[in-house]
C-alpha cells in the first residue's frame, strides 16, 4: 500500500490493539473510516491477521511493534504512526497489564510494571501524541470499572492505576481545551478477553445483567466519543459494566 501523509484524511492510533479490547477499537474505528495504526508487544501473527482482517473489510490498518513500558518506543510509534498518516485525529490508549495479589504479597517487579504500563506509559502516550494531533481531535483512555468498585480482593495495584488514569484525564482534558481537542476515558467492566479467561462464567454471575461485555460493545463507546455526537464530552470517565457498579 503506498505510503501517505495527506492531512486531509482521518487517522486514528491505538496504543494496545492487537487483541481483546484493542482489537475491537481498531476494527470499529477502521469501520468508521479511520485509518488506523496499532501496536502490539507480542504475537505479531496476530496483529497481522487484524491487518488482513481491517483490510478485507475495506479499511486500512498497520501495527508497530511498541513496548508501552518503553518511553523511547512510544515516541517512535507516533512517529511511525505520523510518517505514514499525517496529523492524528484520534488517540486511543487502551495498552496495560493486570497482576493479582493482595497487598502482603504484591511483588515489588509487579507493583513497577503495572505502575510503569498502566500509568507512566498512558500518559506518556498522550504527551507523544498531543504535538501531532488535530485541533479539535480526540484522546480516549481505556480505564477499568475498579476505579469506582472493586469486588475482587487482589487488585489494589491494578484499582490504583486505573484510578490514576480517571484523574489523570481530567487535568489533560484542560490542557488541551485551549485546542478543542477532547480527553476522555472509559472505564468497562467485566469483558469477555483472555484478561479474564476462564472466569467469564463466574464474572456473569456477578452481574446485574447476567452477562459480560463484548469487546465491540466497548468499541462502541469508543466510537461514540471519536464522533461528532462527542464534541461537548471532555475530562469524562464513561463507565460501561452492564450496572457492576451499581
Amino acid at each position: 500500500m503506498q505510503q501517505t501523509t495527506s492531512t486531509a484524511r482521518k487517522a486514528a492510533l491505538v496504543f494496545g490493539g492487537s487483541r481483546g479490547i484493542g482489537a475491537a477499537t481498531v476494527a470499529r474505528l477502521a469501520k468508521d473510516g479511520f485509518a488506523v495504526a496499532f501496536t502490539y508487544v507480542s504475537s505479531p501473527d496476530k496483529a497481522q491477521a487484524l491487518v488482513d482482517r481491517v483490510a478485507a473489510d475495506g479499511g486500512e490498518a498497520f501495527a508497530i511493534r511498541a513496548d508501552s513500558a518503553d518511553a523511547t518506543a512510544i515516541r517512535d510509534a507516533v512517529a511511525q504512526a505520523v510518517a505514514r498518516f499525517g496529523t492524528l485525529s484520534v488517540t486511543v490508549v487502551n495498552a496495560g497489564i493486570f497482576r493479582m495479589a493482595t497487598v502482603d504479597a504484591v511483588k515489588l517487579e509487579d507493583l513497577d510494571q503495572m505502575l510503569t504500563v498502566n500509568v507512566r506509559g498512558v500518559y506518556l502516550s498522550i504527551q507523544a501524541a498531543v504535538p501531532h494531533l488535530r485541533d479539535g481531535a480526540r484522546v480516549i483512555t481505556i480505564g477499568s470499572n475498579v476505579a469506582l468498585h472493586t469486588r475482587t480482593p487482589g487488585s489494589s495495584v491494578y484499582q490504583m492505576t486505573k484510578t490514576a488514569v480517571a484523574g489523570m484525564v481530567k487535568g489533560i482534558a484542560l490542557d488541551l481545551a485551549p485546542r478543542g481537542i477532547t480527553v476522555n476515558n472509559v472505564q468497562p467492566g467485566p469483558t469477555d478477553t483472555d484478561i479474564n479467561a476462564g472466569a467469564t462464567e463466574i464474572l456473569a454471575g456477578m452481574s446485574p445483567l447476567k452477562r459480560v461485555a463484548e469487546p465491540a460493545e466497548i468499541a462502541g463507546m469508543v466510537s461514540y466519543l471519536a464522533g461528532d455526537d462527542a464534541r461537548f464530552v471532555t475530562g469524562a470517565s464513561l463507565t460501561i459494566d452492564g450496572g457492576w457498579t451499581l
